[in-house]
Order: structure tokens, then C-alpha cells, then sequence
């Protein structure tokens, strides 16, 4: 045993001291963002994917500005969208006016907040942490779905199914109608009621049929079965849940949540969003698709243009680059959106440009049906929002298409084909919803909220310092080196992995710096106990440290298997609270362990003779 200190016994090698520094310089970078802060900014965008946000508006929008003395800090287009900077949230409101009345009604004038990071951060993905509602401020809406409707819709397509199934198998039947609780099938004769029984049982076995053949009326009554029916009702809220992320990423929200509460309401909160009326008319543009036939005939076109639109048909617009064109649809659907499992830009055989649709089961045989029956007439694919429909695409069907896998060609370039792939992924609504609850909390309270959280945050952080280093001299200094360092590498770990920062969230940033700090203590006390049995210093350094990690492994593993399960059941601020902590367990365990122990070894262990340890 060194009697008078071992001089090689704490040291790191030169590997271990070398990947310290890069996690510490790494944490500086990663975490440096959040020091610049955000800046009041206004987005643009187009009100469908088709229109374009580019340089063209870039410069018209400049030289509006210009016109009104309304002086932006910068411009920039980022995913067809663009976003101005200002300083100040008076010249962003008098912008947004400015611009929206400028636009119209094609493009999409948002309030938002951009971030201040230089550019040389920027080029290395470092970013600022995403904060919630709560500290960024925004919109908060609680939307109630209409599951009613999803059964009624489910109902349409029952029609229209059994509709299909009994011409497919040549059965003869009277009228089918659509009821308020099921669909009615009237039939002439008691062997066709049969035959059409057994083909629905076949086709559709979700639906349970009763039948009545009373003073030769024969009918058949479908109904769907309790489980189908909250199956559907289920779905439509999943539905409208994906449809929401879709169209709410045109505000350029960063970290919105949408997410379901109870069976049949969802929860809406979109941080940085400042402008409420905007907020809810995005949300609303949820579209449904809809494949329809085109009415050929020149003479109803005429009809339908002069104002005098023949019953049965709808006369839309049809999208083109070189101007809309009016076009004459009928009214009834063939197949809705629900039936689109994936929609991708893709090249024809002439290598034009088109889109790829791939159908699920049920869409691809009523695609087949129709497209087989159809030869040489055009089919169309409606976007309908807010009750009014647009023509997408409009093809010729050039013979029987089966598989579900469905290609539109026409007259496009490469970007429409993207577009419409785009339009026709977002989906639709499988049921309508109401806003039930509307709350709006304002920058102003996001910012006071942060700056209260902050603060108590950074007292507790220099009064656990101040104790350290009066209680544990030199070792207390390391410690709270070591836990800055936590500090640093928890806010980086934060930002890169876009872990939204809420109240809770901060809270267990608090809970962490004193876990942390908890950790050291056991490692100086075990030290003060070395040296007080008489152990040389550079032993009880040593002796310290390996004594009390399995003591800290233990409280740290208990700690973070409850994180865990607040994660697994626990939901919103409770679910930011453990993620953060959950995180902060693991930088602490390095930053108490390892990098208070380089700083030991770097005063300590390069010395020849060590006498006394300041703990």
C-alpha cells in the first residue's frame, strides 16, 4: 500500500479524458440555441397543396411590406411555405393584415414564433427545445366527435356495397334504400329474398339481416352489429385524429398535440400558434375524397353552364395549371377516400408524370367493378372542403383496373403529381366534429410562465451550490461543475431529440439537479469516512467513488423504473414530466460519476504528494 499517495491511482487515460471533453463540448453546442430565443414571425402558405409559395411571392410580400413601412428582420421559404421575421409582435400583427389582404383567400396567413439560432448552429441540426402550450403559448381546443355520423356513413357504403354485390351476381332487385337505422332491400319474390340473403351473408358478414315477407311485400332489413358499430365509431376518431396531423403541419406548429380523449373527443393544442380564428379555419379543412363519373354529354354540360344544372349532377372545377375549367359530374360516389391506404408521385409507361394509389380490399374490387364498366368514360377524384368539392384529377379509364393498385395519369407535371399525392394522402374525415372547449393562452403568459419556472429552477441550482461549497470545500466545487455539466447535457439531449418542454417538465429539471447533487454526497461522504479511518488521500478517493456507486446504481435504477411507468400510464404534462426525468437520471449518473471524477483526478491525481483532501 502507498504510504504517502499514489500518483498513478486517479488518472483517467488520455481516451477517457478525450470523450468527456467531446460529450461536454457536444452538450455546449447542442444546448447553446436555447440562449437566442424566438422571434415574432408570420408564415405563409397555400390554402391547398397546388398552390405555390415561391420566390415570386417571397418578392411580392417584400415589396407589400415595403409599401405599407412595415420593416421585416428577414424572409425565408422553408416547405412551400414562407416565414417573415419581426422585431416586434405590433409590426407582425399590422404584417399579417397587411398580407392576407394582399394574398386572399388562396393562401394561408399565420401569426407563429421563429427561432433565433445563427446559422452555424443551424448547420449542425442544433435547435431550440420545443416548449409547450403551457410556456410557448398557443391555441387549445377540445373537439367532439359526431361517431353518429361515422355509423350513418357506414350505412352509405353498406348500400352501395349490396348494391354492387347483387348486380355482380345478376339478382334482380326492387329499390334500396337507406334508413335511419339500416338499409331496407325491397325483393319481388320469396326465392330472390333468399338468393339476396345469401349473397349479403357472404359478402358483408358485419351485417345482421332480418327479413319480412307479409301479403307478398318482400324486404330485407340490414343492420349493423353492436361490435361493428363501435368499431366504426372507434375508427372515425383514429381517423380524424391522423387527418388533424396532416392539415395542422400547414400552420408550421412545432410539437403540436392532438390526441384522443374519452371515446369520442379529441384534444387539439398547437403551441406558438397566437392566432386563434386561423387556428380553428385550418383545422376545419379537413377534406373528403371522393371518386365520381363525368357526364359527358356536351348538351347537359350547356344546360349546366347556363345555370340550369340537370338533377342527379354537380357541375365543379376542374384543377389545371393553365386556368380551372368548369365539369359536369354525377352526383353519385363510387368510392370514397376511406378506401386509400397510400398515394405516391410516379412516372406512366410514356414516362409522364402520374400518381399511384393503393386501395384496400373492398376499394380495389369496387375500382375493378367500375373501371370494367366504365371503358372510355372519364372518372374523377373530388376534394371536397367545407361542402365544396374540386376536381383533382380527371382520367380516361382505359380498360379494367384490379389489384388496388390504381395509376391517374393526365396532363401534369411532376410537382401536380406530387400535390395530388399529397391531397390525396391527407384523408378525410371519417365524422364531423365541433370545437366544445376553446382556450388561448398568449405569448405573454408562455413567457411569464418560463421565466417563473427558470428562475426557481436557477435559485435552487445556486442554493445547492452555495451548500456544496461550503460543506465540502474543493469537492463541492466538483460536484457543482459536475452538475452544470448535467444541466448542459440534459437541455442538449432536450433539443436534439425535440422533447416537448412544459411546466412539469421543468419541474423534473429540478427534481433532477437534486437527485444529482444527491449522488455526490454519498460520493464525499464515503470519502470523508476513507479518510477519517486513516486511509492515505489518494485511496479514499478511490475507495470513495467504487463504495458508493452501487449504492447511487440502485437509487437511480428504483428512481428510473418509476419514471418509466408514469410514461407507460401516464398521459400529457404527466408523460412530459417522466420523459425528462427519465432523461435526467441518465445524465446525472455520468455527470456525478464521471465527470466529477476527471475534475478529482485533475486536481488530485497529478500531484506526487497529497496530505489532506478540502472535503
Amino acid at each position: 500500500m502507498c504510504r504517502t499517495g499514489c500518483p498513478a491511482m486517479n488518472r483517467y487515460p488520455l481516451w477517457k479524458n478525450l470523450i468527456i471533453l467531446f460529450a461536454l463540448v457536444a452538450g455546449l453546442i447542442y444546448a447553446l440555441p436555447n440562449r437566442y430565443g424566438e422571434t415574432p414571425a408570420v408564415q405563409v402558405s397555400g390554402t391547398r397543396s397546388s398552390v405555390k409559395v415561391d420566390t415570386a411571392v417571397m418578392d411580392r410580400v417584400e415589396k407589400l411590406l415595403q409599401a405599407a413601412n412595415i420593416q421585416p428582420e428577414g424572409a425565408f421559404l422553408e416547405n412551400n411555405s414562407l416565414k417573415v421575421k419581426f422585431a416586434g409582435t405590433e409590426a407582425q400583427l399590422k404584417a399579417k393584415t397587411a398580407i392576407q389582404e394582399a394574398l386572399g383567400d388562396n393562401y394561408v396567413v399565420a401569426l407563429n414564433l421563429q427561432p433565433n439560432t445563427p446559422g452555424w448552429l443551424a448547420k449542425v441540426g442544433a435547435k431550440p427545445m420545443a416548449l409547450g402550450l403551457d410556456l410557448r403559448g398557443g391555441v387549445h381546443f377540445l373537439m367532439q366527435v359526431d361517431t353518429r355520423a361515422a355509423v350513418d356513413k357506414a350505412y352509405e357504403r353498406v348500400a352501395g356495397d349490396v348494391r354492387r354485390e347483387l348486380k355482380d351476381k345478376k339478382i334482380r332487385a326492387g329499390s334500396i334504400k337507406r334508413l335511419v337505422s339500416g338499409v331496407e332491400i325491397q325483393l319481388r319474390d320469396e326465392a330472390t329474398m333468399a338468393e339476396s340473403r345469401k349473397a349479403i351473408e357472404r359478402s358483408l358478414p358485419t351485417v345482421q339481416i332480418a327479413q319480412q315477407s307479409a301479403e307478398g311485400n318482400y324486404r330485407l332489413m340490414l343492420t349493423l352489429t353492436d361490435e361493428e358499430q363501435r368499431r366504426v365509431q372507434s375508427d372515425a376518431v383514429k381517423q380524424n385524429i391522423a387527418t388533424l396531423h396532416n392539415r395542422v403541419n400547414e400552420l408550421g406548429t412545432t410539437e403540436p398535440v392532438i390526441q384522443q380523449q374519452g371515446a369520442d373527443r379529441i384534444v387539439v393544442q398547437l403551441p406558438g400558434v397566437q392566432d386563434t380564428a386561423r387556428a380553428k379555419d385550418i383545422i376545419g379543412r379537413t377534406a373528403t375524397l371522393e371518386v365520381r363519373m363525368v357526364e359527358e354529354d356536351a348538351a347537359k354540360l350547356s344546360e349546366a353552364l347556363a345555370g340550369k344544372v340537370p338533377a342527379g349532377y354537380e357541375l365543379l372545377e376542374e384543377l389545371d395549371p393553365r386556368g380551372n375549367r368548369p365539369i359536369l359530374l354525377k352526383t353519385d360516389v363510387e368510392l370514397t377516400g376511406e378506401n386509400i391506404n397510400g398515394a405516391q408521385p410516379s412516372f406512366d409507361e410514356q414516362n409522364q408524370p402520374s400518381v399511384e394509389i393503393t386501395l384496400d380490399s373492398a376499394g380495389a374490387n369496387i375500382f375493378r367493378q367500375l373501371t370494367a364498366e366504365n371503358i372510355g368514360k372519364r372518372m374523377a377524384m373530388v376534394l371536397v372542403e367545407k361542402n365544396k368539392g374540386q376536381v383533382v384529377t380527371a382520367p380516361v379509364i382505359r380498360g379494367e383496373i384490379g389489384g388496388g393498385r390504381v395509376q391517374i395519369t393526365g396532363s401534369m407535371t411532376t410537382a401536380d403529381a406530387t400535390d395530388t399525392a399529397l391531397l390525396l394522402r391527407a384523408g378525410s374525415l371519417a365524422a364531423p366534429m365541433e370545437v366544445v372547449e376553446e382556450r388561448t393562452i398568449g405569448p405573454s403568459l408562455g413567457k411569464e410562465n418560463i421565466e417563473k419556472g427558470f428562475n426557481s429552477m436557477f435559485y435552487g441550482f445556486g442554493a445547492v451550490v452555495l451548500f456544496m461549497v461550503i460543506y465540502y470545500r474543493m469537492f463541492g466545487v466538483t460536484a457543482s461543475l459536475a452538475l452544470g455539466a448535467n444541466l448542459v447535457f440534459l437541455i442538449a439531449l432536450l433539443s436534439v431529440w425535440s422533447t416537448t418542454l412544459t411546466l412539469p417538465g421543468i419541474a423534473a429539471i429540478a427534481l433532477t439537479l437534486g437527485m444529482a447533487i444527491d449522488s455526490n454526497v454519498l460520493i464525499n461522504e464515503r470519502i470523508r469516512e476513507e479518510v477519517r479511518a486513516g486511509v492515505p488521500p489518494q485511496t479514499a478517493i478511490k475507495a470513495g467513488y467504487e463504495h458508493a456507486w452501487a449504492t447511487i446504481l440502485d437509487s437511480n435504477i428504483t428512481t428510473f423504473i418509476a419514471g418509466v411507468a408514469l410514461f407507460i400510464f401516464g398521459s400529457g404534462a404527466v408523460r412530459g414530466f417522466a420523459v425528462v426525468h427519465c432523461l435526467g437520471i441518465i445524465t446525472s449518473m455520468f455527470s456525478a460519476v464521471v465527470v466529477s471524477r476527471a475534475l478529482v483526478n485533475l486536481i488530485y491525481g497529478y500531484r506526487r504528494k497529497v496530505t489532506s483532501l478540502a472535503v
